[in-house]
């Protein structure tokens, strides 16, 4: 973890591959979607490689993505950590014909807010080595609030509703 103008913060190396898929479709000849995450060891200002390239598919590997969490992001890891299938949420643009990851994010509420926004994201199974790292981050930056307690109309029906 890294101290930076007062905000806890930790990162993470990624590198994505984007998928294209050929269509049988006259209107729309592939598709793209972000198919995984790695850590990525390469070194920085690596460029992007084809990893699988035939008549149907093409698989591209972008490295030097980074995946940054932060305190105020912290209840959307805490959901994405206890939902049944913790993800990768990946934004990507179209650039010269070719989708291209631009931000990675492992909070649920961040991801959202990407896709709500008429961005292209797609979510892609978290790495279970990423599970630890986010675990002990979330743990030691994240309170959830306190339950709210019910208040009522009055004090004479305590919720229950009106009996006419």
């Amino acid at each position: 973890m890294t101290e930076t103008t007062g905000i806890t913060a930790a990162t993470y190396p990624i590198a994505v591959v984007m998928e294209r898929i050929k269509l049988d479709n006259p209107w729309l000849p592939f598709r793209w979607e972000a198919k995984g995450v790695v850590r990525d060891i390469f070194p920085a200002g690596s460029s992007d490689r084809i990893i699988v390239h035939d008549e149907r598919q093409l698989q591209i590997l972008f490295p030097g993505l980074e995946l940054r969490l932060t305190r105020e992001e912290g209840e959307g890891y805490y959901l994405n950590l206890t939902s049944p299938e913790p993800k990768v949420f990946v934004l990507w643009r179209l650039r010269d014909e070719t989708a291209r990851p631009e931000f990675v994010t492992v909070s649920y509420n961040e991801g959202t807010r990407w896709a709500d926004s008429g961005e292209s994201v797609d979510g892609v199974a978290l790495p279970p080595e990423l599970r630890p790292w986010m675990g002990e981050f979330v743990e030691q930056h994240y309170r959830p609030e306190p339950k709210k307690q019910k208040r009522y109309a009055s004090n004479k029906d305590k919720g229950v509703g009106f009996r006419g």
